[in-house]
């Protein structure tokens, strides 16, 4: 049995949010201090896979997951290594008005329809100016809830996200290919290794994996890179040894790949996050 770390880093009659850590041990049950309401994972280290009944969905950076109330599902932890996500709670009432109705089952009961979508590289940064500013006490209240507020709005948007569709072997494949990038993500895999590590040829690998996760894959695992840069930042001085523990070349391939996908720079992401 894991053993979740969970940090309380928001409270307030509109949103509420937790930083949850897990070791990556086994398999269990969601955290029970985030249960009871419907609610919004943002994995932003590591992965794991969600099961709900036969369905499971891989969890990793770049996604937001439902756990709908009463869902009874479980974790498992394919790769070794933890992971962590920042949960966030919305009043039901404020939900409903920011979800588009397409996203939400019918009834009464507020539950999403899909197990998770794609979120863009904007909503990613969200994640992290929002962890990373609570947890240094930055951010007042009021500016906490507007950026979570502004996070589950971008995620849920339909020109901001990206549902998965495929049939069940395609979705697998593309599964099997996640487990293999997060396995080693400062490596610089060839594509013909990738292929041949889940089965498949390259060319039939890259056409099924745009047509799920609705990215080329060289993108994707450029985007798992750029997400542990956003989680790492606070801990590296140097930016350059940052760059080439994640696989990057260069600083400068680094920096640039960072500018291009946030919008700012490393150095600038930090100051706006870290040290107002």
């Amino acid at each position: 049995m894991s053993e979740f770390t969970v940090a309380p880093l928001l409270k307030t009659p509109t949103v509420a949010v937790w930083d949850l850590c897990c070791p990556g041990h086994g398999e269990h049950a969601h955290a029970e201090d985030c249960v009871g309401a419907t609610h919004l994972m943002f994995p932003y280290r590591g992965l794991y896979v969600r099961q709900v009944g036969e369905d499971a969905a891989v969890a990793e950076a770049g996604q937001v997951l439902f756990f709908n109330a009463g869902e009874d599902g479980r974790i498992v932890h394919p790769v070794p290594g933890g992971d962590a996500s920042l949960a966030v709670r919305v009043d039901e009432e404020m939900l409903r008005e920011l979800a588009p109705p397409a996203l939400l089952r019918e009834g009464a009961a507020l539950a999403f329809r899909q197990p998770r979508l794609r979120i863009d590289p904007r909503a990613q940064a969200l994640v992290a100016l929002l962890r990373h500013s609570l947890r240094e006490n930055i951010a007042e209240s009021l500016e906490a809830e507007s950026l979570a507020l502004t996070l589950v709005q971008r995620s849920l948007g339909p020109r901001t996200s990206h549902a998965a569709g495929a049939s069940l072997g395609r979705q697998r494949l593309v599964d099997r290919t996640k487990l293999v990038l997060a396995s080693d993500l400062s490596r610089r895999w060839a594509l013909d290794e990738i292929a041949a590590e889940v089965g498949v040829s390259p060319v039939y690998l890259t056409q099924v994996f745009k047509q799920v996760e609705g990215l080329p894959l060289y993108r994707y695992q450029l985007r798992l890179r750029l997400a542990r840069a956003l989680d790492l930042l606070a801990q590296y001085d140097d930016l350059t040894q940052l760059s080439l523990d994640l696989g990057f070349s260069s600083h400068s391939h680094f920096s640039a790949a960072f500018q291009q996908a946030y919008g700012r720079s490393p150095t600038e992401f930090r100051q706006s996050a870290l040290q107002r």
